[in-house]
């Protein structure tokens, strides 16, 4: 299979109406598509990342008003959510409605939902009578692509198509929200920050609970993690740790490429910016998973804002 990259937002629609998969941008990452309500086309998917079927699949809707489309029992709040953040990079975790396959949410009774941020996919979304499952179009575990050339690397010759918008503004996948009985979860940080959501959602708690039994998308303890081994902790500590081999530095904003053994360093964000750490992240981490390195290291970033989120995607990369 040839593997095209294009802005052909028709040739896109014509292949995903077909039951092919094509890779969306949005504004955290690039998406792996298929049409939501055709089971085959969704176990695709599945077999092209080799993805675990047990890891259940976002839901990527046009509007707020089709939301009950595809969920039910919807409480308030979470149309207060939408109605604040949409298009935005939230997830909400609501009771699936029947049309909805088992597939795509791994058998539990809940959907991931969103409205994804980005005028190429908003507009391949409204031309579509059906919502797109999506997940980051990269092979199951590995560090998520936020450009189309990240896509191709990974998946040429297994999907026909690649709608090109350019690289994601945000970075890192959507944070998602689900709610048990009256209470509101955080179940994965993400482009959102939970000062954000508590702005609406005031007594919002996290319950990051990484498992092999995810709950919702993006849950499982490893996951985003580059080919070569990656420690995280003090990097100068690590770098003499490591003294000898080839290291490779993946630091917030300081600079350590004149440091003996360090052959590649990838600096977040020189000026200590959280936002821009965050587009630069898995991009970085690709530089230097591509370079001629034994191991790479890294530290974590400020615990605050976007960072948790960051730290997360860090943490899960990691070796140890």
């Amino acid at each position: 299979m040839t593997t095209e990259i294009g802005r052909q937002v028709d040739k896109a629609i014509s292949l995903l109406e077909a039951g092919e998969l094509v890779s969306i941008p949005t504004e955290t990452v690039y998406g792996l598509a298929a049409n939501a309500l055709n089971s085959t086309a969704v176990y695709s998917i599945f077999k092209v990342k080799e993805r675990p079927s047990f890891d259940p699949l976002i839901v990527h809707i046009p509007s707020v008003d089709v939301l009950d489309h595809y969920a039910h029992s919807i409480p308030r709040i979470a149309y207060d959510l939408a109605m604040s953040f949409w298009p935005g990079p939230l997830t909400l975790i609501l009771p699936r409605k029947s049309n909805v396959p088992d597939l795509v949410s791994s058998g539990l009774d809940t959907v991931g939902l969103r409205q994804p941020s980005h005028p190429l996919t908003l507009e391949l979304l409204t031309q579509l009578d059906f919502p797109l499952a999506a997940p980051s179009a990269n092979p199951f575990g590995y560090i998520s692509p936020t450009t189309a050339q990240h896509v191709y690397d990974q998946l040429q010759g297994k999907i026909p198509y690649i709608l090109d918008g350019g690289p994601c503004r945000v970075g890192v996948e959507s944070t998602i929200v689900g709610f048990e009985e009256d209470e509101i979860f955080i179940y994965r940080l993400g482009g959102l920050t939970l000062e954000d959501i508590r702005k609406v959602a005031p007594h919002c708690q996290l319950k990051l609970n990484n498992s092999s039994n995810p709950v919702a998308p993006g849950m499982l303890k490893s996951h985003y993690a580059p080919k070569h081994p990656f420690y995280l902790g003090e990097i100068n500590s690590l770098i003499k740790q490591f003294a000898g081999r080839r290291i490779g530095v993946l630091s917030f904003d300081k600079k350590y490429a004149d440091v003996e053994f360090v052959k590649v360093n990838e600096i977040l964000s020189a000026d200590g910016n959280l936002d821009a750490a965050a587009v630069k992240l898995f991009s970085a981490m690709r530089v230097l998973d591509a370079s001629l390195v034994d191991v790479i290291v890294g530290e974590y970033v400020p615990d605050l804002g976007i960072g948790r989120a960051i730290n997360d995607r860090l943490k899960r990369a990691a070796t140890w």
